[in-house]
Order: C-alpha cells, then sequence, then structure tokens
C-alpha cells in the first residue's frame, strides 16, 4: 500500500499545483484597479477611480490622455471583446476559426467596412484624428506596458491582440466599428431580399399581405413585383437544396463556435424586430417641474455586454477643441473613444433606431457577350460598364489562404457574389444583386458628431452637435436643467427621384437611371420637435415607429416597426398627471402585451373547441384569466408563444414552401401578416380546412413540443425557463462544455412587443424562445438632480469570465433595478494612477 499513498500523495501534490497555478493566473489576468502603474504616451498623470456602482471615473489633464485612458481601459477590462470584434471586421476570423467562418470573412470583405474607414480616415478634421489616435495609442500601450496577463479566450484559442498585423487597435479600427454599429442597426437589405424570394411563389397583393404596410397606410410601391421579376427572368430554374459547409474533417470544437459566429453574422443587416425606447417628460409633467428621459436601446445581447460605463473627465485645452473642456458620463462601446448614451452636468440624451431607408438593392445585369460587364443607363441603346474588382486574401486555420474577387459596381459592392441565399435565388449568369449603401461613403464623421455631444452642456448644443452624425439614423430625445427638451432624427438619408416607383422597397434594375439616388435629405428639415411641441403633449416617445407625420413632404421608407411598444408607452405616460423617477422605471419594466392580445382570442376560441390532445384541458386551465402579461413565471405566455410560432409555421409556411419560408422565418416574425390573415380568415392562406382547422393543429403541435421540452406537468412550465436572457460569449457560448462558464443567462419575461422586450427567433435550436435581443441598458435621467440619475445592463463591467464582476447585474437587470449613475458619488472603491 505504500506505492498507492505515493501516488495518492503525487497527485494530491499535483492537485495543488495546478490550482495554484490557476490561482496566480486568474490573479494575473484581472485588472489592476488600484496603485500606479506606467503607460508610455500619457502626458500627464490620470487618475481612474472605480465608483461603488463600478462606473470607472478618468480624470484627466486634458480631453486627448482622458482618450488615451479610455483606450487602455477597454483594454484592460474588455481586451477579447476588441479583437473579436476587430477581427470580424476586417474579415480575419477564419485564421482562428477555420473554414466555417468563412463566409462571414467573406461578406465583411465584400462589404469593404475596414477599406470605407481608410477613406473616411481620409477626410476626418484634426478634431475626430486626435481623439482615435490617443484612443489607439492607449490600447496599444496597455498591451505594450500592463502587466496584465492575456484573458483565457486569447489562450484557449493561441490568438495575440492584432493577429499577424501586431498592432492591436488603429484609429480606423474606430471608425470601422462605428460603421459595423450602422451594420447591426440596419435591416433594409434584408427585407428588400426577402419581397424579392417571396416573390417568386406570391402574386403581388400576396406579397403585401406577408409584409403588410405600416398600419393605415397603403404600400408604397404600385410595381407588380411578382410581375417585373418574372419578365426579366431574375430566378434560378430551381431552388438548390440546402448546401452544407463541407472542409475535410474539422475540428468539431472549431465548427461549433464558428456556427454561433456565424449566426451571429446572419443578423447584421438582415433581422428585423431591432429597435429602442425613449422617452423625455416635460417639467410640468414631472414632480421635479423638470424634465424626466428614459432610455434602453434593444440590441443584441452577448457576453460581455456591449456597453462598458465611464466618465470622461478633463479641463479645457489639450484637445481638438483647446477652448472645451469634458465631463460625461454614460455608456461607450469599446472601440470608441466617447460616451455614446448618457450625460454631461446639465443635460442627457437617448437613441432610438430611426431605422430610415438608406440601403438599396440593385439587379446588375451581365453583358452576355462579356460577362465582367454589367449594363449602365444609356440615352439610347445598351451600355455597359467594367465591373470594379480587387482581390482578398483570407487566411484560414489549416487550409491554405482564400483568394476572393469582390466586384463592385456603380452602386457598390456585390452580394450575390458571397451571399449564399442570393446565389440560390438569382440565376446569377444573367444577374447579380450589388448595395448602395450610405454610411460606407467616405463623407461620414459620425465620430465627430460622438466626440461634439460630449461637451455639450444644453439641449440646442447637442442638436447642433448631432448635426455631424451621419449612420444610422438615430431618434435623439434631450432634455436639459434649465428644462430644456427636443426631439431631433439625426442622421443621413437619401433621397428618391419622383418616377422613382419602386422607392427602394425591394430590389430595383440597376441600369434605369430613375432608380438612383437624387441626393440628401437636409441636416434641417429632418423630423423634429421643439420644447413648446413637447411642453403642449406633456411628453415625447419613440420606439421605432413611424415618426414622419402624415403631410411629411420626404420619402424616408415604409418599413417601420408596427407601433405596439409606442403605443403602451404612450398609454402609461398618458395615465399619470405626473411623473418620477419611480414610474419611468415602472414603463421600463411593462410586460403587457398588445400583440399577444390581438391573437389571443383566436387561441381562446381553438381551446373552447375539443382539442385531440391529452394537455389541452391542462393548458385550458394554464389560460384561464391570462390577460396579455408576458410574465416569466407563468406557463400561459409560454403555451401562447409556441402556439402562435407552430401557427405561422403552418399558415405561412405551408402557402410559401418550405424552401422560401426557411431562410426568411426566424429573421422576422411575420406578426402583423398571421394577425391580419386570421382576421379575414383568408382561406387563400389557411388552406380549404380553414384557420380554425390550422390553429387547432397548431396548438397539438406546439403541446407536443412542450411536453417533449419540459414534461407533462403544465402547471409547472414557465415562459422564463423557456425565455431566458441569453447573453452569449463569442465564440464559446456555441461549446457545450465552455458556454455554462461564458454565457450569461437570467429567466426573463416579454416579448417583441413588449415595453420590457425580450425579442425571440424561433429557429428550431435547442432555444428556440431564447431572449436574444433586449434593453441592451436602461437609463433614467432626472434634470432635477441629475445625480439621481440611474443605469443598469444585463452583465457586468469586466470581460474576465472568473472575475465577481462579469455577471454581477445580470439579476437587478432582470428585475428592472437599477444602480446610482452620479458624478460625485459618495465614495470610490479602487483607485488607479497611469503615469507617463
Amino acid at each position: 500500500m505504500v506505492w498507492f499513498k505515493r501516488i495518492s500523495a503525487a497527485l494530491a501534490a499535483l492537485l495543488l499545483i495546478a490550482a495554484a497555478a490557476a490561482g496566480i493566473y486568474v490573479y494575473r489576468a484581472s485588472p489592476m484597479l488600484d496603485g500606479e502603474l506606467r503607460a508610455a504616451g500619457l502626458r500627464d498623470r490620470v487618475i481612474l477611480a472605480r465608483d461603488p456602482s463600478d462606473v470607472t471615473h478618468i480624470k484627466a489633464q486634458s480631453p486627448r490622455d482622458a482618450w488615451f485612458a479610455l483606450g487602455y481601459v477597454h483594454a484592460q477590462e474588455r481586451g477579447w471583446q476588441l479583437e473579436f470584434n476587430r477581427r470580424a471586421m476586417h474579415g480575419e476570423l477564419s485564421e482562428v476559426f477555420g473554414p466555417a467562418t468563412l463566409d462571414t470573412d467573406k461578406l465583411l470583405r465584400t462589404l469593404g467596412v475596414v477599406r470605407a474607414a481608410e477613406r473616411q480616415w481620409q477626410g476626418l478634421p484634426a478634431e475626430g484624428r486626435e481623439a482615435m489616435q490617443a484612443y489607439s495609442e492607449g490600447i496599444n500601450a496597455f498591451y505594450a506596458g500592463s502587466p496584465q496577463a492575456l484573458s483565457p479566450e486569447f489562450h484557449i484559442l493561441g490568438v495575440k491582440p492584432g493577429g499577424n498585423s501586431g498592432t492591436a487597435w488603429s484609429p480606423t479600427d474606430s471608425l470601422a466599428w462605428s460603421l459595423m454599429m450602422a451594420l447591426d442597426l440596419g435591416g433594409n437589405w434584408g427585407t428588400e431580399f426577402a419581397r424579392l424570394s417571396a416573390a417568386r411563389v406570391l402574386k403581388t397583393p400576396e406579397l403585401w399581405q406577408l409584409f403588410p404596410p405600416y398600419p393605415g397606410e397603403q404600400p408604397a410601391s404600385k410595381v407588380d413585383f411578382s410581375k417585373l421579376y418574372a419578365e426579366l427572368g431574375v430566378y434560378r430554374a430551381e431552388l438548390p437544396a440546402p448546401q452544407k459547409v463541407s472542409a475535410g474533417r474539422p475540428d468539431p470544437g472549431a465548427v461549433a463556435m464558428a456556427q454561433g459566429i456565424n449566426r451571429w453574422a446572419e443578423a447584421l443587416g438582415e433581422v428585423d424586430g431591432k429597435g429602442s425606447n425613449n422617452w423625455v417628460v416635460a417639467g410640468a409633467r414631472s414632480t421635479s417641474g423638470k424634465p424626466l428621459l428614459a432610455n434602453d436601446p434593444h440590441l443584441g445581447l452577448s457576453a460581455p455586454a456591449i456597453w462598458y460605463f465611464a466618465r470622461l473627465q478633463a479641463p479645457a485645452g489639450g484637445g481638438g477643441d483647446a477652448g472645451t473642456g469634458l465631463d460625461v458620463i454614460g455608456a461607450t462601446l469599446p472601440g470608441l473613444p466617447f460616451v455614446v448614451l448618457g450625460r454631461t452636468q446639465k443635460m442627457a440624451w437617448g437613441f432610438t433606431n430611426t431605422a430610415p431607408d438608406v440601403q438599396d438593392l440593385y439587379l446588375e445585369q451581365i453583358n452576355p457577350a462579356k460577362p465582367g460587364q454589367y449594363r449602365i443607363p444609356a440615352a439610347a441603346g445598351t451600355a455597359w460598364a467594367d465591373f470594379q474588382t480587387r482581390r482578398e486574401t483570407i487566411k484560414v486555420k489549416g487550409q491554405p489562404d482564400v483568394l476572393l474577387d469582390v466586384r463592385e459596381t456603380r452602386h457598390g459592392p456585390v452580394l450575390s457574389d458571397v451571399q449564399k441565399s442570393h446565389a440560390e435565388l438569382l440565376d446569377t449568369r444573367k444577374y447579380v444583386i450589388a448595395l448602395r449603401w450610405s454610411a460606407l461613403d467616405a463623407d461620414n464623421q459620425t465620430v465627430l458628431a460622438g466626440l461634439r455631444i460630449n461637451r455639450a452642456q444644453s439641449v440646442q448644443e447637442l442638436v447642433d452637435a448631432f448635426a455631424a452624425h451621419h449612420s444610422p439614423m438615430q431618434n435623439v430625445v434631450a432634455a436639459d436643467v434649465a428644462g430644456g427638451l427636443a426631439f431631433k432624427a439625426a442622421g443621413k438619408v437619401p433621397l428618391r427621384k419622383p418616377d422613382n416607383d419602386i422607392r427602394g422597397i425591394a430590389p430595383s434594375p440597376g441600369w434605369d437611371a430613375r432608380y438612383d439616388w437624387a441626393g440628401w435629405l437636409p441636416y434641417a428639415q429632418t423630423p423634429e420637435a421643439g420644447r413648446a411641441a413637447i411642453e403642449a403633449k406633456g411628453w415625447w416617445a419613440t420606439a421605432n415607429q413611424r415618426i414622419t407625420p402624415p403631410a411629411y413632404p420626404f420619402f424616408m421608407g415604409q418599413d417601420w416597426t408596427v407601433p405596439y411598444r409606442y403605443d403602451r408607452i404612450e398609454q402609461l405616460l398618458a395615465a399619470a398627471p405626473k411623473h418620477d423617477v419611480a414610474s419611468m422605471q415602472k414603463i421600463q419594466a411593462d410586460l403587457l402585451s398588445p400583440a399577444t392580445l390581438k391573437l389571443l382570442p383566436f387561441l381562446q376560441k381553438t381551446l373552447a373547441q375539443p382539442v385531440k390532445h391529452p394537455l389541452a384541458e391542462a393548458a385550458r386551465k394554464a389560460l384561464a384569466g391570462f390577460d396579455g402579461t408576458m410574465r416569466a413565471d407563468q406557463a400561459a405566455p409560454l403555451v401562447f408563444a409556441a402556439w402562435a410560432d407552430e401557427l405561422t409555421r403552418g399558415i405561412l409556411g405551408g402557402k410559401l414552401g418550405e424552401a422560401t419560408f426557411r431562410p426568411l422565418y426566424g429573421k422576422r416574425h411575420f406578426r402583423s401578416a398571421l394577425e391580419d390573415i386570421l382576421e379575414r380568415q383568408d382561406g387563400n392562406w389557411c388552406g380549404a380546412a380553414g384557420c380554425q382547422a390550422q390553429s387547432a393543429a397548431a396548438l397539438a403541435r406546439a403541446l407536443d413540443r412542450l411536453q417533449a421540452a419540459y414534461g407533462a406537468d403544465v402547471a409547472g412550465w414557465t415562459w422564463g425557463r423557456a425565455h431566458p436572457a441569453l447573453s452569449a460569449h463569442k465564440p464559446f457560448g456555441n461549446v457545450a462544455w465552455l458556454a455554462p462558464w461564458f454565457d450569461v443567462r437570467v429567466p426573463t419575461g416579454g416579448d417583441p412587443f413588449t415595453v420590457n422586450v425580450g425579442q425571440y427567433w424561433a429557429t428550431g435550436d435547442a432555444t428556440p424562445f431564447a431572449n436574444r435581443q433586449a434593453a441592451s441598458l436602461r437609463a433614467v435621467y432626472d434634470m432635477g438632480d441629475p445625480e439621481k440619475s440611474l443605469f443598469i445592463y444585463q452583465t457586468g463591467q469586466s470581460g474576465l469570465v472568473f472575475s465577481g464582476r462579469y455577471r454581477d447585474m445580470r439579476g437587478s437587470w432582470a428585475a428592472v433595478q437599477y444602480r446610482p449613475l452620479q458624478m460625485n458619488p459618495p465614495a470610490f472603491a479602487h483607485q488607479l494612477t497611469l503615469t507617463p
């Protein structure tokens, strides 16, 4: 037994050594929060103080050093997030993840996000260049001189910051990241392609039933799209079977990680339902007599979160505007050197996505005699021009480099060369699809607006600062301590010619000049409301609804979010004569789903009939008294959501066919189409058996699914279990043994139509109802006392998975509780000094 004791002792020693090594690594990888560090490149000493809310206060002697220090802090806390985002926008993911991410890299290389950023850099004034340069120098100084070890993602994947370039971040990377945010908030190109795809199997009147115009309006185009595309012969003779990526014997772990990345990439510019809420309340309607402002931008959830809260403080001098100091607090985006959403000493602001149509797809006709050419407008006859081409080299882990020949037309990059859905639909021997997208233009100087609003001290100064904002257009609400109020749609929107009968609703013939853009909507004429208009109403709210009045003379698009959230916010604001911070919180927490209320009578009618399913009676009891409030602790929301999902698949999928329906559903919910079909009891969509039969069959399928997933005890089902807010890590959220460590989950209520939003895409995976897009932050600002302002988001400030600060906000966020957002907190929990 002596040998056994020796082996046991040796194993114990090895485990002790391993535990000690792991402890040492965790200590070394954790950011230094106290003490003193040298940061080469600083001009003066900077204080980094963390307050009890874990907001980082950056106290610098110049704006330049404040931007530098913010870059340092972002690298310190969110190093992997920066590296992943850099690789994504550069199209360099396959260098790490192998061939499974090639499609994503090809798309980003084709869009040319980094190339566009380089063009925009050339025209950026010194004011913007200095900030971007200082910020990138701060990131690089951290990697050059900090004793902090790299986070585990770098080690697991064998990656170094900056990859082969050796530069962790560059000034143009910040410009490129602002373009990636514009891409994330864009969706029109996906909607245009969805119409092109559906027009292959639907008549045009049916197409408008599938994609209904905004409530109370007519379709923006009277073109017979199904006829137009059929006559042009744009479609392939038959749709091919879906192809899976095959690359020899790929590493299963790498493929799993890549699948999660690809799903993220597919959502860029493709998914509908993206939105946010904001509103401002006039002083006459608040208990303090000063304005209140609330904002909760809805973005894809991730771990770490997209936001990092910080305060930037510096006296006048040393920046691009030597006469203006800097004192601002709020949400920063790792990758950018300014506060995107927040407040200064005297003013606060919030965003929602305006979602005008700034992306047009063009069908480009190929010259049959010379495939390297495409058709262009001509006064007479037919004219052709050469595609502009460039070759991109994509490094692929474990395989030879991939050479990608990117084509561009006078409108922009050819997407159908790299979008499989495009190539599977189009007859690419005759046509390709090119994208015109305003954000790629060289005059995009959105970052200037970000820098300037950080210095605004009044509503008017803020509105003036946003004149530089280009993409994506945002609905800005603002309030200041003097009682000032404003709403302004900030950003560039293209104008279309009077004879443009398609108006960007669907892909247009690229050789017809009437479909080219005809200039830009002047900033002075974008939708707005001043103090008088807001005070007359008492408040102003936006929730991605149509913001233009009926008499507005400019066409900005058609595809606005159905105003369920907006109407509910308006109802709750009107319900009380006076509001305070607590009532703002109550509105942000609201879980009543007006869309559920609209469909619920059809489900109740189905349950009132005999349903041949063993769980039908239990489902009937669960739904008794259900009022459309999507609470996390109840079964009724889950039964309803599963039924609505199955009904959509049965009715719309049955009409469109699997080949057309499958790529569209999940990226869009088609709830408006379903509501209208049931309201009409439309046999053309429901089939010969009728809509009631479809509903009964959908309920039976839904109960089968739920029983398989959660057991036969309906009373034990809960919406929160099926609908957790899933902040997925990129890329480890798709690796079974790593996901529980790196993902952040918490049960939530809500649905895509509640003010407290819980967007899900029922794509058929293991978590079809997971809440994947929600309030990425919540903030409430009280202009009666700005120090009473509040914030929260769904993970934590740290990007280090071992840290107690990685997920420490999730419970408060799910409960719609907040942390103080104070420029002058009563104390600081940590203080680190950076020295030159």
